[in-house]
Order: C-alpha cells, then sequence, then structure tokens
C-alpha cells in the first residue's frame, strides 16, 4: 500500500469489491486541519484536495467501509448521503 496514492488504493478498494462505478474530483485548492492544500509548483499538481463520489447500495458500501477508513485514515473524511436516481 505504501507508496500509492490514497484515490488509487480507494479505487482499487471499490474495483475489487465490485462497485459499479466511481469519479474522482480533484479541487484547485481548499484548507483543513492540515492546512492549505493546492498547487504550489508551476504545472505540477501538490497535495490538492480530491472527492471521490460512489453511487451504490448500501449493504455494499457498508461492507467495505472498514476498509477505506483503513486507507484514509485521519487523512481525510468519509461521507455517506441517501441520494434518489432518476
Amino acid at each position: 500500500m505504501k507508496g500509492k496514492r490514497v484515490h488509487i488504493l480507494i479505487l482499487d478498494i471499490l474495483k475489487k469489491n465490485g462497485i459499479l462505478g466511481a469519479t474522482v474530483w480533484i479541487g484547485v485548492g481548499g484548507y483543513g486541519k492540515r492546512g492549505e492544500s493546492g498547487t504550489h509548483i508551476e504545472g505540477i499538481s501538490v497535495n490538492m484536495p480530491l472527492i471521490i463520489e460512489v453511487i451504490e447500495e448500501l449493504p455494499k458500501l457498508e461492507k467495505i467501509l472498514p476498509e477505506i477508513k483503513e486507507v484514509v485514515d485521519d487523512n481525510g473524511l468519509i461521507t455517506m448521503h441517501e441520494v434518489g436516481i432518476i
């Protein structure tokens, strides 16, 4: 696991467990308990904030949540929202 980016690890977990799809959204800047996030070197993304959006049935997500929590640790947040899909 070491050396891989967090979003790649999470996407690997999702694929391995048959989650139908996910999207990684990369932010241009932000801040949190660890300070500011954003681009600091011309042309290279450094410590960019990101969101991984997954839409799946709750039981499938609850099954893999402990594994995802282990990867995220205290480096981010995991939020879950019930949505209606049209």
